[in-house]
Parts: C-alpha cells; sequence; structure tokens
C-alpha cells in the first residue's frame, strides 16, 4: 500500500511524513511533494476560481509526479492513497474528486476547492466567500474518503466540508464526514483513526 501526503500552509514534506510514520504501518510506503515556498495557494481556499486554478492546477501536477514514484517503484495505482492537512487536505479532496483512481483520500482540516463559482453572492456561512461549484464527472464508486472539521474552523467552513461531503456521495464514495465540537484547526483523532483502518486493510 501506497500513501501520498500533502503538508499544508508554512509546512514541509518532511513534517506531513512523520504523520505518515506515527500511524505505525511499517509495510506502507510513503511519498510527499514539496509546495513551492511551503504553500499550495496564496489565498483561501474560499477565494474565486480564477485566483486558485493555475495553483490548483500545479498542485495536481506535484500529486500526479509522487503517485509516479511510487508506481515507478511497482506499486499499482488502486494501492495508492491521498491525505492532506489544511491546504494539503483541500488538494487532496481536489485531486480525488477530479482525477479518481485512488484507494482512498483523507481531508484532514479540509474541503473541496470546487470547479467553478456558483455566484457572485457573498455567504456569511462560507466566511463571506461565494459558493463554489462541484461539477465533477468522475466515478468514484466505494471510494473511501473521509473529510475532518472542528465545528469552528477559522479557515475551512463547516458548510464547505458538509457540501464536500455531499458532492463525494453524488460521486458514490463512501464519504464520511467527522466534526470535532469547538473551535480548532488541526489533526483530529477521528481523522487518524480512519486512516489507521482503511490503510491497514
Amino acid at each position: 500500500m501506497g500513501l501520498v501526503l500533502l503538508h499544508g500552509r508554512g509546512g514541509s514534506a518532511d513534517d506531513i511524513l512523520r504523520l505518515g510514520a506515527a500511524l505505525g504501518l511499517p509495510d506502507l510506503a510513503l511519498a510527499a511533494p514539496q509546495a513551492p515556498g511551503h504553500s499550495w495557494w496564496p489565498t483561501s481556499f474560499l477565494a474565486p476560481s480564477a485566483q486558485m486554478e493555475r495553483h490548483v492546477a500545479q498542485g495536481l501536477a506535484a500529486v500526479d509526479a509522487a503517485i509516479a514514484a511510487l508506481t515507478a517503484e511497482g506499486l499499482d495505482c488502486g494501492r495508492i492513497a491521498l491525505a492532506g492537512f489544511s491546504q494539503g487536505g483541500c488538494l487532496a479532496l481536489e485531486y480525488a474528486a477530479r482525477r479518481g483512481g485512488l484507494a482512498a483520500v483523507f481531508g484532514l482540516s479540509a474541503g473541496l476547492v470546487g470547479t467553478g463559482d456558483a455566484g457572485p453572492t457573498p455567504d456569511p456561512a462560507l466566511y463571506g466567500h461565494a459558493p463554489k461549484r462541484f461539477d465533477y464527472a468522475t466515478d468514484l464508486t466505494g471510494l473511501p474518503v473521509t473529510i475532518t472539521v472542528h465545528e469552528q474552523d477559522p479557515h475551512i467552513p463547516l458548510k464547505r466540508a458538509e457540501d464536500s461531503r455531499a458532492a463525494f456521495a453524488a460521486l458514490g464514495a463512501n464519504a464520511a464526514l467527522h466534526v470535532e465540537p469547538g473551535p480548532g484547526h488541526g489533526l483530529t483523532d477521528a481523522g487518524l483513526t480512519a486512516m489507521r483502518a482503511t490503510l491497514n486493510h
């Protein structure tokens, strides 16, 4: 089994690889791309698509390269999972929704970026940003998807996490959303438990 890990804003590949090691799964092959300047994009993932799409495309290419590195070692794509935290979690979810072909995906404190703007009207539930479209054409039947978020996350609106779970479910994925009570933005026991259980198969 392989796992591509995506770090958050200000983090590094080395940081997120430590999360992979902490899972305690010795047969798990790990890979982690490094974002330029330690950030996958310079703004909130809730920003308009015109600001986001170039950075998302670069991030998707970095994930492609990391998966290719694992497949070059003999791993089948269907045995490679994707996980990320914060910005990295958003990128992981977006990759899965656009590309498919994974064993599982884990968006830790994350939500989908979206395929385009759904209108100009700001939504207070999205911290004053306008909603996005989730027009994905992938067949994700049976894909295990885990999304985690704190109830009051300063970066990831609960509504976006809920909409992301619904978007994955509409594509056929086995999508679960774990909401941690109270404020916060970080890894949760529920997310780590889901990763261990899914990757230990």
